[in-house]
């Protein structure tokens, strides 16, 4: 099969390329330090050049929910308005566990992406996952204030960025299937203890600050709505494990 990988050098985007070719696919990455850029729409049209399958893990690290929207909103629709001019037959897409319930930010970006996806034209599959494990280097680079970091109080199911990218190629593999099981993590943590794990291990002498947020995002922080229903799918590798073989490489 030709797949077309969107944000194909994003931390899931490799690992899916990389799944995708292990498989025997023939695998076109889309990025802007590869030429196409989503927003503008400049190289789509080249890059999906007899494509069967769009994989769209693209993504953009803000928590400001105008950017978020803008951006999935204009990402979407240039890459499904291009897919259907090259006849594109399966359009995958990544989501967040729990958006329903967390509507800003990223989140509110990832509900209308879903939304486009849905009435785009193109028969689609959607995967919702949780935050990855590499969430929490994120989070601590964008909460820290000199020594002190600041975490929010949340109840998390961190899943490893290799098990979604495979569970996406076996999405591209099985056709469209509207909204899948969701995807999570083996185990239930507190964020405030992944953030302390791994400034233990990358020997950071920083202070963790409980962040409490408010409105409903803050609330599906706290409550567990950001955690997989009973009967989702769940990963193998847990947020330890993946810490040790980030530290021995």
């Amino acid at each position: 099969m030709r797949i077309a990988v969107a944000g194909g050098t994003g931390t899931v985007g490799h690992h899916v390329v990389a799944h995708a070719r292990e498989r025997g696919h023939h695998v076109v990455s889309i990025s802007r330090a590869e030429g196409v850029d989503l927003i503008s729409g400049r190289g789509l049209d080249q890059a999906l050049q007899n494509v069967e399958t769009v994989i769209d893990v693209a993504g953009i690290q803000t928590v400001s929910t105008k950017k978020a929207v803008d951006f999935f909103t204009n990402a979407t629709q240039n890459l499904l308005a291009a897919g259907k001019k090259a006849g594109v037959k399966h359009h995958v897409a990544l989501s967040i566990v729990g958006i329903d319930q967390a509507n800003s930010g990223l989140y509110a970006g990832k509900l209308v992406q879903e939304d486009e996806v849905k009435h785009g034209g193109i028969p689609w599959t959607l995967l919702r996952s949780t935050q990855f494990h590499e969430f929490v280097p994120m989070s601590v680079k964008v909460s820290s204030v000199g020594p002190l970091v600041f975490v929010p109080t949340m109840f998390t199911q961190p899943v490893a960025a290799k098990e979604v990218a495979a569970a996406l190629v076996d999405a591209a593999e099985a056709g469209p299937k509207g909204r899948t099981s969701d995807l999570g993590g083996p185990r239930a943590e507190q964020l405030k203890s992944l953030v302390a794990a791994y400034l233990d291990k990358t020997q950071q002498k920083k202070r963790i600050i409980p962040l409490h947020v408010p409105g409903p995002m803050g609330n599906a922080m706290r409550n567990g709505s950001l955690i997989p229903a009973p009967g989702s799918a769940v990963g193998r590798q847990i947020f330890l494990e993946w810490l040790e073989a980030i530290d021995a490489a």
